[in-house]
């Protein structure tokens, strides 16, 4: 990032940090005074979440810095199959949907997906379940934090390590406090300012250059970038669409939430926030394009977002680029130390080290993961990756690998826990070969594939007959 020029005066810069870090430190805290103070409240916000904080914190959660500045780039780079592809993506939630429903009816005490494969599948496959989890949710975190300080250093000029610290600091403290009725709660107002400014965006670029001209400047200068039928296109689409399945499906991100709704609302609001999540990659995307079809200048491709907008908008533009990318953090962030630090305190703290554990207990160890998993986060994102987009596609190979165990579990009785374990084995390495030995994007294509084959042979071998009454356990 060294050399180029920030989109935005660190003045204003700083002024927007202060403003929008206080604002979401002291919204968090009043949500969270507003709980019964016990750990099911602190973890799972009272298990009474409606419709439009639950739809407005699962599209919030999935919204990135990648997601508003690599779709666009997507878009730029190979046309209608990138912004498409990164829009597949949303399909792991709307997936979800009737799975989060079957779940919220199984286990209406749960609190992790560790409970789920623990009681479904026995404590190996629990095992071999969280060092997967593990795996990802470390490269999740680690991609955001590195996300924040090469972001705003490109966007405002801030040190990496100050942007990196300023925006885990201020998720960390919200969720410190308030727990995940904080998480929810700023995660529906980051929600609407990130859909209405890019809203913004795309009317005025659109007024600006018409579709029709898009097109016609795509058809005349880079035809390739509109053939839907390129086969590496496809194979990416594809990889986004198993990723973000394997993603969702494994992952206590998206287990917390269905816990944390209502009945009736959960699976409405998976469907919904997978909707609204992929309006922003098309949107974005699209915009891509236009940058494309205008032959804007650039010194940095994963910039054309903000160019755009600085085009269109001026300083405006500049100052509405940096909020839309700091809510977007901050909405990624509070939900993985949150979602990450119930699953530790929940499946390690109180299952593994001190089953006898009050609820207080039980709820300060909670707290006390959110502040560790910050602090590791810091620690391992303080040295600057090549390559962001490699440490995602390198656990798409093993997230991949969790899809059929869990939906099988969840919905057939003879899946057996052996399959389930080599399913994950299998598709994991699998999964890796790929990703080194052919192409990082078709990783988590083969891990799925493998996974299910081995999870539907096996169970037909060697089948069980599980009762599922037993995942009713109250905690």
């Amino acid at each position: 990032m060294a050399g180029t020029t920030p989109f935005l005066a660190p003045g204003i810069a700083w002024a927007l940090v202060v403003l929008f870090s206080v604002l979401w430190v002291a919204l968090g805290v009043a949500w969270g005074r507003r709980g019964k103070g016990d750990a099911d409240d602190y973890m799972l916000a009272g298990r009474n979440i409606g419709l439009a904080l639950s739809t407005a914190t699962l599209m919030a959660s999935w919204v990135t810095g990648n997601t508003t500045l690599l779709a666009p780039e997507f878009g730029y780079r190979t046309g209608l199959w990138g912004m498409f592809s990164y829009g597949l993506a949303g399909l792991g939630l709307i997936l979800f949907a009737p799975l989060a429903l079957r779940i919220k009816q199984l286990m209406p005490h749960g609190r992790t997906s560790g409970d789920f494969i623990r009681l479904r599948y026995g404590r190996l496959a629990w095992w071999v379940f969280m060092v997967i989890t593990a795996i990802y949710t470390l490269g999740f975190l680690m991609t955001q934090a590195m996300g924040a300080g090469l972001l705003l250093q490109a966007l405002s000029g801030f040190d990496y390590h100050v942007g990196m610290v300023v925006v885990i600091g201020v998720a960390t403290l919200y969720t410190l406090y308030g727990g995940m009725r904080a998480v929810i709660g700023t995660d529906f107002i980051q929600s609407l300012l990130i859909m209405v400014l890019l809203a913004v965006v795309a009317v005025l670029a659109f007024r600006q250059s018409p579709m029709p001209e898009v097109h016609a400047a795509l058809v005349n200068q880079h035809p390739d970038r509109l053939d839907l039928l390129l086969p590496a296109g496809l194979l990416l689409a594809w990889n986004s669409a198993l990723f973000s399945m394997g993603e969702v499906f494994h992952n206590n991100i998206w287990w917390s939430r269905v816990f944390a709704s209502r009945r009736g609302v959960v699976m409405t609001s998976f469907v919904l926030g997978g909707l609204a999540w992929m309006s922003v990659p098309l949107v974005t995307g699209s915009i891509g394009l236009v940058a494309l079809a205008r032959d804007l200048p650039l010194q940095q491709v994963n910039m054309v977002f903000p160019v755009m907008a600085a085009d269109l908008l001026g300083a405006g533009g500049a100052a509405l680029v940096f909020v839309v990318v700091f809510a977007s953090l901050t909405s990624t962030l509070d939900s993985l130390l949150a979602s990450t630090a119930d699953l530790l305190a929940e499946d390690v703290y109180f299952r593994l080290l001190q089953p006898q554990a009050s609820d207080a207990q039980l709820k300060q160890a909670a707290r006390m993961m959110v502040v560790g998993l910050a602090v590791v986060t810091l620690a391992l994102s303080w040295p600057q990756l090549d390559s962001l987009a490699s440490v995602l596609l390198f656990t798409g190979s093993l997230v991949a690998s969790t899809v059929w165990p869990v939906a099988c579990g969840l919905y057939w009785r003879s899946a057996s826990r052996g399959a389930a374990i080599l399913a994950m084995l299998s598709g994991s390495l699998v999964g890796l070969a790929a990703y080194v030995l052919i192409e990082p994007y078709c990783a988590a294509v083969f891990s799925a594939a493998i996974s299910a084959l081995v999870m539907l042979v096996g169970s037909h071998l060697w089948p069980e007959r599980f009762d599922f009454a037993l995942l009713k356990e109250d905690p």
